[in-house]
């Protein structure tokens, strides 16, 4: 058995200051640690239960096999957020018919994220 203490996504951008503008100043997540110096340093972002790290940079156009699930407690208030940053929307907050409400974003390289709210009332969080 493999005994997780960690972990993390690792995201390589095509341009690594704009990405840290996107996910540090747009959406507003936190720095767990800096390193490295240089445009291409890296930076690692909480993201909840792990962490995002943008560092180095890709020499290749961004893929659609990696979509990050963000949590959020109002996806109506982070839909207005992200507008008032300029963040283009895929899809404004829609309720889904397995009852999560549901917003869709793209980073700077088209990474797609979806920012979902879970209600009070849905199954994830109901204990009987």
């Amino acid at each position: 058995m493999v005994h997780v203490l960690s972990s993390r996504v690792l995201l390589r951008p095509s341009d690594p200051e704009r990405s840290r503008a996107f996910y540090g100043e747009a959406l507003g997540l936190e720095i767990y640690r800096e390193f490295g110096t240089g445009p291409e340093r890296g930076t690692v972002y909480f993201l909840g239960g792990g962490f995002l790290e943008v560092s180095g940079r890709a020499a290749q156009p961004a893929t659609d096999t990696l979509k990050l699930w963000l949590q959020v407690a109002n996806a109506a208030a982070a839909y207005q957020e992200l507008l008032a940053h300029g963040v283009e929307v895929l899809r404004p907050p829609v309720q889904e018919p397995w009852g999560l409400i549901e917003m869709w974003i793209a980073d700077p390289d088209g990474h797609r994220i979806v920012l979902t709210q879970v209600p009070a009332d849905h199954p994830l969080r109901y204990r009987p």
